[in-house]
């Protein structure tokens, strides 16, 4: 298979060509509307480079480049361990993993002592829901409404959109998703008996960054307790300091008995999950380690970008709450200026979502916006809003270039809306 020539028309269409024959023709449309028959070659920080010499800025890729493109400190340490060892034997003992777990455990404060590593979300919430049935001996499982846990078919059982569950009832999973805004949910549920996990998402990322209320979720967390059942925060999204914090359910003081971090774990570098727990929790795999196994969890070069991917994020912790500040200043503009477009604006930190009202409206923004130049990431949940996830290394040229750029955008669909076209 030929490498794509930067500004060669012809293998981007062999790209174009290959995408609908190999993987859905919908991808060759989606992404050649978005990149206006340009491909993706090459990225480094804030930027991601076309193959038609454009270039674009990216505050979308799904929250996972945290860290930008290529942080230098992190494509070193896989580089490093590229040339040591670049896969585990799974039959010795492997330092690199067992480094990185002590590490991430460190990192939240010990709190949470148990680890598993997998390489992307739906892995570490299945590892957990299945954790939380078998240390119980129950079956059911409480989520959130609007919240979103991945679509293996396990984790697809606690997601809530029904766009994504359609066809798939009566998985292996008995889920039962309550109203985000009542604290009495949870208690009305583990009465029974029969549950063995409550799951929340503390910012819903793919509702539309819609962060819950702290009071109802301290409820939640205290009637759970109660009735033996095991709590968990889903933060694969919203962790690592993406909505300020390392954790956002233990800075806020919720007693949770486990944290799910993912994304931008392995440094927008390499694939990477975990699942942090208590002893309880981790009581069924700590029996028999081979109850839950991949063959590439807590893989060498992921694990070796963890640390230098922690160290990275915390030396710009600092400069994520001067950005957030930045981006309200920001929305707040956008909002005042096209009241027509904007319905809403919510979120914490660097994660926030633009309602748009339609999801007519939004999806001609997504596009629109990445053929000016500017990405970022449609909501699954909620088709009406879009999200913006700037990387921590982006500075205020960055933030007032995407603010002229969604400026340009939301008059043009603005314009639309009062022709009538996209609303």
């Amino acid at each position: 298979m030929t490498a794509v020539t930067e500004g060669s028309a012809m293998d981007t269409a062999e790209v174009f060509d290959r995408l609908r024959r190999h993987f859905s023709p919908k991808l060759a449309l989606t992404g050649g509307f978005a990149g206006r028959g340009a491909v993706e070659v090459a990225a480094e920080g804030c930027r991601v480079r076309l193959s038609d010499g454009r270039s674009a800025l990216d505050f979308g890729s799904y929250a996972v480049t945290l860290l930008g493109h290529r942080h230098p400190a992190v494509a070193e340490a896989v580089r490093q361990q590229l040339e040591a060892m670049p896969t585990a034997t799974r039959s010795l003992a492997n330092p690199v993993a067992a480094g990185a777990a002590a590490r991430l455990s460190g990192y939240l404060g010990d709190a949470l002592p148990k680890v598993y590593f997998g390489l992307n979300g739906a892995d570490v919430v299945e590892v957990a829901v299945k954790l939380a049935r078998l240390a119980t001996g129950r079956s059911r499982v409480v989520a959130v409404r609007g919240g979103f846990h991945g679509k293996s078919l396990g984790a697809l059982a606690l997601t809530h959109s029904p766009l994504y569950r359609a066809g798939l009832l009566g998985s292996a999973v008995d889920v039962v998703h309550v109203a985000a805004d009542d604290p009495a949910a949870v208690w009305r549920e583990v009465a029974g008996g029969e549950v063995a996990a409550v799951v929340f998402e503390p910012v819903q990322g793919e509702n539309g960054a819609v962060p819950l209320d702290g009071a109802v979720l301290r409820q939640w967390c205290e009637d759970a307790a109660r009735h033996g059942c095991f709590v968990i925060a889903d933060e694969i999204q919203c962790g690592l300091r993406r909505c300020g914090e390392r954790s956002v359910a233990l800075a806020d003081g919720l007693p949770v008995d486990a944290v799910l971090l993912g994304k931008p774990l392995g440094g927008g570098v390499v694939p990477l999950s975990a699942l942090l727990c208590s002893e309880r929790l981790y009581a069924p795999l700590a029996a028999d380690p081979f109850l839950h196994s991949a063959t590439f969890g807590g893989h060498p070069l992921s694990c070796a970008a963890l640390p230098a991917a922690l160290h990275a994020i915390e030396e710009l912790a600092g400069h994520g709450e001067e950005l957030a500040g930045w981006l309200d200043e920001m929305l707040d503009g956008l909002r005042a200026r096209h009241p027509e477009v904007v319905r809403a604006v919510r979120g914490r930190g660097l994660l926030r979502g633009i309602d748009c009202g339609s999801p007519q409206a939004a999806g001609s923004m997504v596009v629109e916006l990445a053929g000016a130049g500017l990405l970022v990431s449609p909501c699954l949940s909620r088709p009406t809003t879009i999200r913006l996830l700037p990387p921590l290394v982006a500075g205020p040229a960055e933030v007032a270039e995407a603010a002229e750029l969604l400026d340009a955008a939301l008059a043009t669909t603005g314009r639309t809306l009062r022709r009538g076209g996209a609303g």
